[in-house]
């Protein structure tokens, strides 16, 4: 892409009262972004209003510094920086497919991450251990099986997913960001960042420098789900914006999936309800290939959930037997012991600095890994 090219796309960006709607109905109709800066009012004034004509013959006062700042950008890449729009031939057919595709994509990474199969991972920003286990294990064999990662570089259930497909041999995962490409939120997530450019993609649809602005995320969203053949929930509260992924998803046509959990936890609720809406229940990563009707390679491994270590072991601690899966009190393990107070405080807490048991509000206590 030359500079003109560049500065024209930046330009019908950056055009105020001009929304992307009425971008790609100019771009129908004329063809290129410098088509339409090179058009005459009268012209302008057959595809738009007034006002919009009125824009589009001023040049933003944030075009230059803008242009200045991608060039420098693209150019500072070692070959890894892109500048998708719609007029590309890379650009992710199923994006393209949706309601509202963005103008312009910025891309760091390898490309490749867009080609086949993929499938979005999401879920809360605070999952249980099981919660995190399970994310990383469905993305782990996700990508042994081939199919690539989606999902949006954030804490908990979205950090485990890109983790996990990026522990299988040449495993895919893209993060699409809710800021500019150059702007990684949360700034924890820096390394993970940079971890994915060499495995996956990294993707935005903000212009360089935005920051991580509430209304952004929606509609980060609504690109992991576009991005992705199906949308498959680990953990998410009732009101939460994994559900906004996932109603985005269905609102697309695609697959939702979600994993059940407990009924005492709050983190499962957002996938139980999903689920009595219609959603796929899965309790493997081979029935969400299933579910998109994406095969395993030969030879690879089966791509399967990893089981609870303690399934059936014999020789399971009793009181972790006595605790199940759930949280519960110190005077509901009691009973069903039969342990006095002392003894069971101490056998708690020696379960607690071995992290095989968690402490949680309300005096309750959960094991680790518990769903």
């Amino acid at each position: 892409m030359d500079r003109d090219e560049l500065w024209a796309w930046l330009r019908l960006l950056l055009t105020p009262h001009v929304g992307p709607v009425t971008a790609r109905r100019l771009l129908a109709n004329l063809g290129s972004p410098q088509a339409i800066f090179s058009a005459s009012p009268a012209a302008l004034a057959l595809l738009v209003s007034a006002r919009e004509v009125a824009a589009l013959t001023e040049v933003p006062p944030d075009l230059h510094p803008q242009g200045v700042a991608t060039q420098k950008w693209l150019a500072e890449g070692s070959g890894d920086r892109h500048l998708l729009t719609l007029a590309d031939p890379r650009y992710p057919a199923r994006l393209l497919a949706a309601a509202n595709p963005p103008l312009v994509l910025f891309a760091q990474g390898q490309l490749a991450a867009l080609q086949g199969p993929a499938v979005a991972v999401v879920g809360s920003r605070h999952p249980t251990p099981q919660g995190a286990d399970n994310a990383r294990a469905f993305a782990r064999a996700l990508a042994q099986a081939g199919v690539a990662v989606v999902s949006g570089l954030a804490r908990g259930v979205d950090a485990a997913a890109h983790e996990g497909a990026m522990d299988a041999p040449e495993g895919r995962t893209v993060a699409v960001l809710g800021t500019g490409i150059d702007v990684i939120y949360p700034k924890a997530h820096a390394a993970l960042a940079q971890r994915i450019t060499q495995h996956g993609l990294l993707l935005s649809e903000f212009l360089l420098g935005t920051g991580p602005l509430p209304a952004h995320f929606p509609k980060r969203n609504r690109i992991v789900a576009a991005l992705a053949q199906g949308t498959l929930v680990v953990e998410a509260a009732v009101q939460s914006g994994s559900l906004i992924t996932a109603r985005l998803a269905l609102d697309m046509g695609r697959e939702v999936l979600a994993i059940p959990g407990s009924i005492h936890s709050p983190q499962s609720r957002g996938c139980h309800a999903l689920i009595r809406q219609g959603a796929k229940l899965v309790e493997t990563a081979q029935d969400v290939l299933e579910e998109l009707h994406v095969s395993a390679p030969e030879g690879g491994a089966e791509p399967t959930m990893l089981t609870s270590p303690d399934e059936g072991d014999a020789s399971l601690d009793p009181l972790l037997a006595a605790m199940g899966y759930d949280p519960v009190s110190q005077e509901a393990l009691s009973a069903r012991t039969g342990w006095g107070p002392a003894e069971l405080g101490a056998r708690l807490l020696e379960l607690e600095l071995l992290g095989q048991v968690a402490r949680l509000p309300g005096q309750l206590f959960q094991r680790v890994g518990a769903a």
